[in-house]
């Protein structure tokens, strides 16, 4: 069985269990009303900076046992929709494994999908989801993949593919799309793009939400994860979108001059 070993405990978040186990949960707000969902937009920074934010998104979802995650890969390496097909994710408060029978199921649908475990080894930002599912639902097995830049018609191929396999299961299988917003440009700016975007997102919108990035530079790092979870969506006749959390990490450090956004949006 492969395991996936934790690429950013110690730093992203703590590597201690405990303490890692407390700061997950104080970051999941409590006697909150949760909802079924189809999909969950999540950011994936450090905790210090985005944990709120996530904590706050989940706590309003229902965890289904099976999860399909769909993360931007940073680090270049690994093909350019990469699936794991077999194995677990380590984390310091438990294991997730990975759902071999849907992971499969998928990969046989959509050519543009791989199964390549390369692309994960080092990539933080599907892993930072994993306590705050975890915690949420310790029955959790995932589904994990790794997008690269792909063009809207393979965003949306993937997209209706992980329909497909929805549609033919009958259960729930909640999809989260991790991503963080703008980079690296000033509160006023960061909070203008960001707003663009997440407008498009509410609107259920996913070729407006790529195209209004590109069109505005706007540095969404989960663009495409984004954006295959809306075709999917759309697919399936989900209509609705709801902003749960945004800020960024200005609002976190008191440096207002480079900042990055988050946003926690739920589909359904």
């Amino acid at each position: 069985m492969t395991k996936r070993m934790p690429a950013v405990a110690g730093s992203f978040y703590p590597a201690n269990r405990t303490e890692l186990k407390d700061m997950v949960e104080g970051f999941i707000p409590k006697n909150v009303e949760r909802q079924r969902a189809f999909g969950v937009i999540s950011p994936h920074a450090g905790y210090v900076y985005s944990g709120a934010v996530a904590g706050k998104t989940f706590a309003q979802v229902e965890i289904p046992k099976q999860c399909i995650v769909l993360a931007p890969n940073h680090t270049g390496y690994g093909s350019k929709a990469a699936i794991m097909t077999d194995g677990a994710w380590m984390t310091p408060i438990g294991d997730v494994p990975v759902d071999s029978t849907i992971a499969n199921k998928l990969l046989s649908k959509c050519s543009i999908i791989k199964n390549d475990s390369t692309a994960h080894i080092a990539e933080h930002s599907l892993e930072v989801q994993l306590p705050f599912m975890l915690t949420l639902q310790p029955e959790l097995t995932i589904v994990p993949i790794c997008l690269s830049h792909l063009r809207v018609s393979e965003c949306k191929e993937i997209g209706e593919a992980i329909a497909d396999l929805i549609r033919s299961e009958e259960k729930d299988i909640l999809v989260v799309a991790s991503s963080d917003m703008n980079h690296y440009e000033s509160q006023k700016r960061t909070e203008k793009k960001d707003n663009l975007a997440i407008e498009q997102v509410l609107k259920m919108d996913p070729e407006g939400l790529i195209n209004t990035c590109s069109e505005n530079g706007i540095t969404m790092c989960g663009v495409i994860p984004t954006a295959v979870m809306l075709f999917a969506a759309r697919k399936l006749g989900k209509k609705n979108a709801k902003l749960i959390a945004h800020q960024t990490s200005g609002d976190i450090s008191g440096d207002y001059d480079a900042v990055v956004g988050y946003a926690g949006i739920i589909v359904w």
